[in-house]
């Protein structure tokens, strides 16, 4: 740590001061030999496990051929057939065509150049705890300040943010369902008070929401959304990035919620934690720029392709969807235990496999207990059990382990999480959950 200190930036952040020494599945082994299972994932980077084998074998192969040439002067079969196996497995059934990237950041950056392109629009319509990165329009798109946007201001502008449907902390003070869906039905008003909504390109949102906390919404939500954005012809794009691949017991997020954007964004899982991203679409949008004004000197890069072949082949042959919905299952069932016994726990929520506790301080005023959140991590890793925080306040435990974990591994790690939860709520009387 020393060493770290005194040569790489503060700014390059990590949750643990855990360093790696291999990894395999859903277990890392740090440089003291010490074991640790993983519910973080590389931040959701790893579905499939570390090191799944039909990945390394795939990269092995690639290897033997060649690293790089850049698709840009010399294409080769894997970019093709991967953004045919792209074109085929995302929501929708119209022709497609994708592009090859390095991250979700660079992803998010191309959705927005190709939509502008498309609608000869200048506007983005964004959500409230969102984030898409750390580029600059990324960030421009993202809405936590803190680390991610102080002190790098100005941003890029014709960006606008309207409340997400977070029914816990509910922006007009409305309880859902009676609610009806307010806060869907009022990008309307927005487009009377904020922006016209002719100068909309496209929305961008997460389907269920990442960093913002694991932020899940009624399905209602998009159904209403969808409508709007067709209604006004603007483009609907979204950023899979954290919840594609299996994560939120399907394919995508999108197909949980029964809608079908424009645009999707992926990344993370896609290549089993190689640089890989990818922004797949409708064929008449995604070729709305001309030759040459997209692409990049690492996109698509052979080696990151070969794996996401492979990635995708196990997902659908060990059908790791269903597996993420089992996972989400076990999850529950011990997270509403847990809610019952401490207030501490606020709220239990996410699908399939990415799922999460929001930690308060009161059930009944929902102060953000982000301090005990804080305390509830260490005491993970410093048990066996890697875990990362969430939520625009800091005050969110999400889990994002691999969905190849085996049930023995899962429950242990559910033990240190419990154990964790009982450490920091059972310290304070406040945070247990008073007798009636």
């Amino acid at each position: 740590m020393r060493r770290r200190n005194a040569a790489v930036v503060q700014g390059a952040f990590h949750a643990t001061p855990v360093f790696v020494a291999k990894a395999e599945g859903a277990v890392v082994e740090d440089v003291d030999g010490n074991s640790l299972i993983d519910f973080a994932g590389g931040i959701g980077c790893v579905n499939t496990g570390h090191r799944a084998p039909d990945v390394v074998d795939a990269v092995r192969r690639q290897l033997d051929r060649f690293l790089h040439t850049s698709f840009n002067v010399l294409p080769y079969e894997s970019y093709v057939h991967l953004a045919e196996r792209l074109n085929m497995l995302t929501p929708g059934r119209f022709a497609k065509k994708t592009l090859l990237v390095n991250s979700g950041a660079e992803a998010v950056e191309n959705a927005i150049k190709i939509a502008r392109c498309y609608t000869k629009r200048p506007a983005v319509l964004c959500f409230e705890d969102a984030f898409h990165g750390r580029t600059y329009m990324a960030m421009a798109v993202t809405s936590k300040t803190h680390p991610y946007k102080a002190g790098f201001e100005p941003f890029p502008g014709d960006v606008y943010r309207v409340p997400f449907a977070y029914c816990f902390r509910c922006s007009y003070k409305l309880e859902y369902p009676g609610c009806q869906m307010h806060c869907a039905r009022h990008i309307e008003d927005a487009f009377k008070r904020v922006v016209a909504a002719e100068s909309v390109a496209a929305v961008i949102v997460e389907p269920i929401m990442g960093e913002g906390g694991f932020i899940t919404p009624p399905a209602e939500f998009y159904t209403i959304l969808a409508e709007i954005c067709h209604k006004h012809r603007i483009l609907l794009i979204a950023d899979e990035v954290q919840t594609g691949f299996g994560r939120a017991g399907a394919m995508f997020a999108c197909d949980r919620f029964s809608f079908t954007p424009d645009m999707i964004v992926t990344a993370k899982s896609l290549s089993g934690g190689l640089p890989l991203a990818a922004v797949t679409g409708r064929a008449e949008i995604m070729d709305a720029p001309g030759v040459g004004g997209l692409g990049g000197t690492f996109s698509g890069n052979p080696v990151a392709c070969e794996a996401a072949l492979a990635v995708i082949d196990m997902i659908q042959r060990d059908n790791l969807a269903a597996r993420a919905n089992a996972l989400g299952d076990r999850f529950r069932e011990r997270a509403e235990q847990w809610q019952s016994r401490w207030e501490l726990v606020g709220e239990v929520r996410g699908l399939g496999a990415m799922q999460a506790l929001e930690l308060v301080r009161s059930r009944e005023t929902r102060q953000p207990a982000d301090e005990e959140t804080k305390q509830v991590s260490q005491y993970c890793y410093e048990h066996g059990l890697v875990t990362i925080t969430a939520g625009s306040y800091g005050n969110v435990i999400r889990l994002l382990m691999p969905l190849v974990i085996t049930d023995e591994q899962m429950d242990e790690g559910l033990d240190v999480l419990e154990a964790a939860l009982a450490h920091v709520g059972e310290r304070k009387g406040a945070l247990a959950v008073q007798p009636a």
